[in-house]
């Protein structure tokens, strides 16, 4: 159970990110992009990468439409992606799913910070049918890294 005090920052930070998304928009020179679709509620995101030859993600954006927790993952996402290579964004990706599914998760090799950061997210673990909602953008940036065009939640 998460205390009461940081329950409210981090619904605070939710509604920021939500309210105010970070590198939201189109990202010109993107070289790999992605779409996702959650079918359960409608959400869409489109995740833009800049991603050099040798796989650091020199810059990331996202636009779409959907929920307050949709939006404000990736925001978040996007804030730590930037400046990552393809390989640490994805083994930050897969501690954000435990995270956010509830489970035990290794956290070895995965920044302390980005985690911390990442900590606001973590009650959608006690809403089972939001994780998809918190998971959305992951999944796409992880198919725009890999060269696909669509992920979903499904």
């Amino acid at each position: 159970m998460i205390d009461p005090e940081l329950r409210e920052l981090y619904q605070e930070i939710i509604l920021d990110h939500g309210r105010h998304p970070r590198h939201f928009g189109q990202l010109e020179g993107a070289n790999r992009e992605a779409d996702g679709h959650n079918p359960l509620c409608g959400d869409k995101v489109r995740v833009y990468l800049r991603v050099d030859n040798d796989d650091k993600i020199e810059d990331v954006m996202f636009d779409g439409r959907g929920c307050a927790i949709s939006i404000a993952s990736a925001s978040m996402m996007t804030e730590l992606l930037t400046g990552k290579n393809v390989s640490e964004g994805k083994a930050l990706m897969d501690a954000f799913l435990s995270m956010v599914k509830g489970e035990d998760a290794c956290f070895e090799g995965v920044d302390e910070d980005d985690l911390d950061q990442l900590q606001a997210m973590s009650g959608v673990s006690e809403f089972p049918m939001r994780v998809k909602c918190a998971t959305l953008a992951w999944h796409t940036f992880a198919a725009a890294a890999d060269g696909t065009q669509e992920a979903t939640t499904e």
